[in-house]
């Protein structure tokens, strides 16, 4: 891989990561545009690394009582703070479903079905829109404190939608946490919580994978893709939720039907 290859992979997994965009469109965009080669397993992996460090730095206070609520538990010891322990179950809870569909579709092999110019063009659009309708008309009613395992639940489910490139893991989360009247940055703080066991869980397949073919190699172009991946991610991440303080979801709507239509266009003509 070249240099440029190995920034550009970097810098978008870690922007689109955590913006409600689409990291998994964006990154088989990036070849098909640029005619590079697949960038490997172990770069993906790589860069998946850095975007989890940035999220558990950023979140660090939470990722520190979830660990706090996780010991509690397997000591039996007796909570003085339910909610980290409501919390922590609350993102098990919201993981399961997207662990489940996603191990059926790599167990049949369904991914290449999705990974279309055409695919990503339509669900750019269809769950931007949504994104836009309940965003703009949910109430604001609800925090983390009055999360639900309901709430959790409805969260993960829509999570799964997010197996379709395009549609976007945390654009989907937090348009869900939205119609549930969750306020942005609790929206955005509860999704980017979410990534965390998620990602866990999407890069121990892909170590597994790893180890299976015999091709774990650490090599420069995977701690030089992890750390780019790292800054652009806890980048993105602060100057999210410091816009959301104040405003919308606006303007990543309007980049995702211009991106879609964009895309349509070309795959159609």
């Amino acid at each position: 891989m070249s240099l440029l290859q190995i920034v550009v992979l970097a810098i978008v997994q870690g922007i689109t990561e955590f913006l409600p965009i689409s990291s998994s469109g964006h990154l088989i965009l990036v070849p098909q545009l640029t005619d590079w080669p697949d960038q490997g397993l172990m770069m993906d992996v790589g860069v998946h690394v850095g975007t989890l460090a940035a999220v558990m730095i950023y979140f660090r206070k939470d990722v520190g009582a979830l660990f706090h609520a996780f010991w509690q538990m397997l000591t039996l010891s007796k909570s003085h703070r339910p909610h980290e322990r409501k919390l922590f179950l609350a993102l098990i809870l919201a993981t399961i479903p997207v662990v489940v569909f996603g191990g059926l579709v790599s167990i049949f092999d369904l991914n290449d079905l999705w990974r279309t110019v055409e695919v990503i063009g339509w669900t750019s659009i269809i769950f931007g829109i949504l994104l836009y309708v309940l965003d703009m008309r949910s109430p604001v009613t609800k925090t983390i404190l009055e999360l639900r395992y309901g709430h959790a639940l409805i969260m993960g489910l829509a999570q799964v939608l997010a197996l379709i490139p395009g549609t976007s893991r945390s654009g989907i989360t937090m348009t869900a946490a939205r119609g549930l009247g969750f306020s942005r940055t609790e929206a955005a703080r509860f999704s980017m919580l979410m990534s965390i066991p998620t990602i866990l869980a999407a890069g121990t397949l892909q170590g597994l994978k790893l180890v299976e073919s015999g091709d774990f190699v650490l090599g420069q172009d995977i701690l030089l893709g992890a750390a780019l991946s790292f800054i652009a991610a806890l980048l993105a991440i602060a100057g999210l939720m410091k816009w959301l303080e104040k405003a919308s979801m606006t303007p990543f709507v309007i980049y995702r039907v211009l991106l879609g239509i964009g895309l349509l266009v070309w795959a159609y003509s």
